[in-house]
C-alpha cells in the first residue's frame, strides 16, 4: 500500500498533539480576526514569527525590484500591505522606506486596523514623519466583494505586499483583489500556509475567555495551484527562483518557539513574487 505525505504528516501531528484537541468554534474571516485582533501579536504563533525573519531579507529585495521598475519619476511612489493586519509587516515596510512613498495598509478587519492604528502612532512618536519616514494611510478593502471595489487612494500601486492573507481568500477573489490594485508592470509578493502543512492544520487561536478554539474560514492551495490563479489575471511569476519553500528544522525551534517543534521536516510557509503585464 502506497503512504502519501500528507498521511505521513497527519499521523505525525496526531501523535504529537499537545495539549489535547481543543472544542472548535469556525467562524467567518473578519469575525474571527476582529476577535483575535486582542492577542494577535502575543499568541506565540510560529508561522508568524517565520514569515517576519523571511520578510527581512525579501522585503529590502522587493523595494529594490519596485524601485528599479518605478517609471514614473515625478510621482510619489506607493506601497500597499494587502491585509495588513495589525501593522506587523507595515511598520517594516516604514522603517525602510523613504517619506517620498506614499504607503497604504488595507484590511477588513477593523479589529486589526485598530491595533494596527495604535501600533503606527507608537512608531511614529519614536520616529516622526518629518524624519525619512513615509507616511502610512490605513483603510478598509473587502476581497471577498466581487468585482474588487478598492479604496480610490490604493489604485495603481507598484508594489503590493500580502502576508498569510491567501489562506482566507477564494483564490480567484485574491489575485482578482491584488490585481485592482496594481499598475501596469506593478509587483506583488505574496506569502502564505504551505499545503503540506494546510493538508493538516489551519490559521486559528485560543480565545482565552471561553478556552475554545477559533478558527476561521480557511483554503488550502498548492504552490502550483496560487500560480495558476495568478496567471489567470494577469500576473506572471518574476525570475527563476521567485518562488520560496521553507520547512521547519531543528535550528529554528529556539526561534520559533515550542509551538513548532511537531513540524520539523514540514514545510510549512511559502512566497511567490509576481509582476502583472503591462
Amino acid at each position: 500500500m502506497q503512504i502519501s505525505i500528507q498521511d505521513t504528516l497527519a499521523e505525525r501531528y496526531t501523535l504529537n498533539a499537545n495539549p489535547p484537541s481543543r472544542p472548535v468554534q469556525y467562524m467567518e474571516t473578519v469575525d474571527a480576526y476582529d476577535k483575535w485582533a486582542e492577542v494577535y501579536d502575543t499568541d506565540n504563533n510560529f508561522l508568524q514569527a517565520l514569515d517576519s525573519i523571511e520578510m527581512e531579507t525579501l522585503l529590502p529585495d522587493f523595494l529594490t525590484r519596485v524601485q528599479s521598475s518605478q517609471h514614473r519619476n515625478d510621482e510619489a511612489l506607493k506601497l500597499i500591505d494587502l491585509g495588513c493586519g495589525t501593522g506587523r509587516n507595515t511598520l517594516r515596510l516604514r522603517e525602510l522606506c523613504p517619506a517620498r512613498v506614499q504607503m497604504i495598509g488595507l484590511d477588513n478587519s477593523r479589529g486589526m486596523l485598530d491595533v494596527a492604528r495604535k501600533r503606527l502612532q507608537v512608531q511614529e512618536e519614536k520616529d516622526p514623519i518629518e524624519g525619512d519616514r513615509a507616511r502610512v494611510l490605513l483603510d478598509v478593502y473587502d476581497l471577498l466583494q466581487s468585482p474588487p471595489a478598492p479604496p480610490t487612494c490604493a489604485i495603481g500601486a507598484l508594489g503590493v505586499i500580502s502576508t498569510l492573507v491567501l489562506e482566507h481568500i477564494p483564490v480567484e477573489m485574491f489575485f482578482e483583489g491584488a490585481s485592482a490594485l496594481l499598475a501596469p508592470g506593478g509587483l506583488l509578493l505574496v506569502t502564505n500556509m504551505h499545503s503540506e502543512m494546510g493538508t493538516i492544520s489551519q490559521a486559528g487561536f485560543v480565545d482565552v475567555a471561553t478556552g475554545m478554539k477559533i478558527r476561521p474560514t480557511s483554503y488550502n492551495y498548492t504552490v502550483e495551484e496560487v500560480i495558476q490563479a495568478a496567471r489567470r489575471t494577469g500576473l506572471e511569476v518574476v525570475g527563476d527562483e521567485a518562488v520560496k519553500e521553507k520547512a521547519v528544522d531543528e535550528n529554528m525551534l529556539e526561534v520559533l518557539g515550542p509551538r513548532a517543534k511537531k513540524w520539523v521536516g514540514v514545510k510549512v510557509w511559502f512566497a511567490i513574487c509576481f509582476r502583472k503585464k503591462e
